[in-house]
């Protein structure tokens, strides 16, 4: 790999989550601690404050076991995919940014915090998810039901605006039916990757 080095000898890494792909921590390297990396299989850096280097988790265990390494478009920073042992900073926490490290699903998380959130406050005049959750998980189970045979009819029709319309409200209704069973999406992740291997 052709790295550029600054005129200190170093070159920023960031290092992500593989699984999750949280930005947990940016640290430097020099060449020493990037083939140190790629021999130990865990992240070494060039500590600029102890000018030497240091592999992530050698005093409190929490390594970064390395998975890849890519080279930007420049070539003068690396990005670090790994798995991390333990919270990545040295404070305490998932990320050197105090942020969780977890599966993030994109808009469809935000839809379970939103599907979260109007349960918990019941408005049931306001809020249609309320409202449905108040009548039961039955009526919920029913609504998916429902939502799902309407999905089905579009797909064997050739309108696909309808087809994606259904598909979204299938998709709503099933995450409300989630959230009404105790389970997420992360759950359903799990069942997958566990079918996978």
């Amino acid at each position: 790999m052709n790295i550029k080095y600054d005129s200190n000898g170093l070159v920023p890494a960031i290092i992500q989550d593989a699984v999750t792909k949280s930005v947990l921590m940016l640290g430097y390297m020099n060449e020493a601690a990037y083939q140190k990396t790629l021999e130990s299989k865990q992240v070494t850096f060039f500590s600029r404050s102890k000018q030497r280097l240091w592999t992530k988790g050698e005093e409190s265990g929490n390594f970064l076991n390395l998975v890849d390494i890519k080279n930007d478009c420049d070539n003068d920073t690396l990005l670090i995919q790994v798995n991390p042992v333990g919270p990545t900073c040295h404070k305490g926490t998932d990320t050197c940014w105090n942020t969780e490290n977890v599966s993030s699903y994109g808009f469809l998380s935000t839809l379970e915090d939103v599907i979260a959130e109007r349960v918990s406050n019941k408005d049931t005049k306001k809020s249609y998810v309320a409202s449905l959750f108040e009548k039961g998980i039955n009526k919920i189970a029913q609504k998916v039901g429902e939502e799902a045979v309407e999905t089905v009819i579009e797909a064997m029709d050739n309108n696909d605006e309808l087809f994606l319309y259904e598909s979204a409200d299938l998709l709503f209704h099933y995450l409300m039916l989630l959230k009404a069973k105790g389970f997420s999406l992360k759950d359903i992740e799990e069942e997958l990757k566990g079918r996978h291997k």
